[in-house]
């Protein structure tokens, strides 16, 4: 906490600090292009040209947000800097917010940075398989029961290790379900491997080199090695911090909390995800709180 007050003591630092990240390239006018303007309070340039007040959080998650920035700053940072991630309930003590809701809902306005639709695919080697989370009662692959949700999850192979991952909920492992995930999130003409479910069984027709592992002649656990410790991985995670729950509603948004976790997991310095968040922040369109509770 000392060190974010001293990099960000008032609101005047946190909306300059954005006014930088935002137009690190340079200064356009939003209405007309120019890049003259005058620096007026509160984070607005005022076009030389057309005169329009160019605001530095308009168009962003930050637009019409009733909390401060420097609020929003620390939340993020609160968010960024534990590797395991904060409940609304830890974020809210951190904050000395007076309402759960609104920290629940902070926190569901920064998981909708951690994800980016320009983000590169997963390429050259990658493994593909579904995981159950949440829950105890054996249920049928497939299917959402019992509080058990079903999730695809792709990870790159790097010899032994895992490079990058993506994860998405699913209702069904079927094979148009299946495929559709792939084609989303895998490069064209990369090697697939999967088990032996026929959801996968024409992934070898749609640009890719599908190699196929029958779980009968090895352990499940080398089958898909890398996906079983991601699996693990995120089911602790799950536990640890949100007690297991997994809300069917709101699950993607945590899958993608999880991936944007795990794919920079070997950063140096949390600062770095800091950062990578509020430049996502200010490319993310403004959300209320209404279109929350609806998706």
């Amino acid at each position: 906490m000392r060190d974010f007050d001293k990099r960000f003591p008032t609101e005047a630092k946190c909306l300059d600090f954005l006014a930088k990240l935002r137009w690190k390239d340079g200064f356009f006018c939003s209405k007309c292009g120019e890049t003259r303007y005058w620096k007026l309070d509160k984070g607005l340039r005022k076009c030389a040209a057309c005169s329009f007040e160019n605001s530095v959080t308009v168009g962003t998650i930050f637009q019409d947000s009733h909390l401060s920035l420097k609020t929003w700053f620390y939340a993020i940072w609160l968010v960024t800097s534990q590797k395991t991630g904060i409940s609304a309930l830890g974020l809210k003590g951190g904050l000395g917010l007076g309402s759960y809701h609104t920290a629940w809902l902070l926190l569901q306005k920064i998981r909708r940075t951690m994800v980016i639709a320009e983000r590169s695919k997963l390429s050259r080697d990658v493994e593909v398989d579904e995981t159950f989370i949440g829950g105890f009662a054996k249920t049928k692959r497939g299917r959402d029961a019992d509080g058990k949700r079903l999730v695809v999850i792709a990870a790159e192979v790097h010899g032994k290790k895992i490079g990058r991952i993506r994860m998405k909920h699913i209702q069904n492992a079927s094979a148009r379900t299946l495929l559709s995930f792939i084609q989303s999130e895998v490069e064209p003409r990369a090697i697939v491997r999967t088990d032996g479910w026929l959801g996968y069984a024409n992934v070898g027709k749609h640009g890719f080199v599908h190699e196929a592992t029958s779980a009968k002649s090895m352990g499940i656990d080398e089958v898909m090695p890398r996906i079983h410790l991601v699996s693990s991985l995120l089911k602790r995670w799950f536990l640890g911090t949100f007690q297991g729950k997994c809300d069917a509603k709101y699950l993607g948004h945590y899958l993608n909390e999880y991936v944007f976790r795990f794919n920079r997991r070997t950063s140096n310095t949390r600062g770095l995800l800091f950062y990578r968040v509020l430049e996502n922040a200010l490319i993310t369109k403004p959300i209320t709180s209404r279109a929350i509770k609806l998706n």
